[in-house]
């Protein structure tokens, strides 16, 4: 997978016409972005990725015909010779779908609930070769995937300032980041910002390596496990992309 030189070109996958629609507006308003072909059912977005070589393929997991999931694997997957960038965008956040996405190759997981600002900053990671997660899923996810340490006091030699590492640990419990502005008494904009400077010194891939440094150095311990986790399609609201 090679970076284009143009805008990002875009393949939008959705079996509900609104949400592209709005995808559609949120990706389009973008200087560097542009949608080149929309599909309502996997199948034909398998197609149409064939056909236009999208650089990245926005993909919902519920749809017709063939889900987001195979069509994930069969774009991105692991015996794929070509593989093309796939970001999967859904209400859906079913522990077995992050993995089984991310395992096929999906260059990203988020949800729709996440807001128009997390989709532009999907898809630039996702064109950097970067994975981005919803901050909502980051630890559940880490619950999963890397083992609970134990409690430990902050090590004196970290890289972090003493801000940072309380932006690590607000990372570490899920936060977004107007949440954590809204936490910290600081803007968005300015919680993006710390965020990123915490991942530079830590060399940290995503939000994920931010959060499994906090839990490994004792910033911060595994939230409550989710009892009895199932698929659901939460309500829409103001802010909801696609709404």
């Amino acid at each position: 997978m090679t970076t284009p030189l143009g805008p990002t070109r875009i393949l939008i996958a959705d079996d509900q016409e609104d949400v592209r629609s709005g995808f559609r507006l949120i990706l389009g308003s973008q200087p560097d972005m542009t949608v080149v072909g929309e599909a309502a059912d996997g199948l034909t977005a398998v197609h149409l990725a064939r056909t236009l070589s999208p650089d990245l393929i926005l993909a919902d997991i519920r749809m017709p015909v063939l889900n987001g999931l195979e069509l994930t694997r069969r774009l991105a997957g692991p015996d794929v010779p070509n593989p093309m960038r796939v970001l999967v965008v859904t209400t859906f956040d079913h522990d077995d779908y992050v993995r089984t996405a991310l395992h096929d190759g999906a260059c990203g997981f988020l949800l729709k609930r996440s807001g128009p600002g997390l989709l532009i900053e999907g898809v630039r990671a996702a064109m950097a070769g970067d994975v981005l997660i919803s901050p909502q899923i980051t630890v559940r996810l880490l619950q999963t995937l890397v083992p609970a340490p134990a409690p430990a006091a902050p090590t004196a030699l970290s890289p972090l300032t003493a801000r940072e590492q309380e932006i690590a640990r607000l990372v570490a419990e899920g936060l977004t980041n107007a949440e954590i502005g809204e936490k910290l008494f600081i803007s968005a904009g300015t919680a993006k910002s710390h965020i990123a400077n915490v991942q530079a010194k830590l060399k940290a891939r995503n939000r994920v390596g931010i959060a499994a440094w906090a839990w490994e150095s004792g910033l911060a311990g595994p939230a409550p496990r989710e009892q009895g986790a199932c698929p659901r399609r939460s309500g829409r609201s103001a802010g909801e992309m696609g709404a």
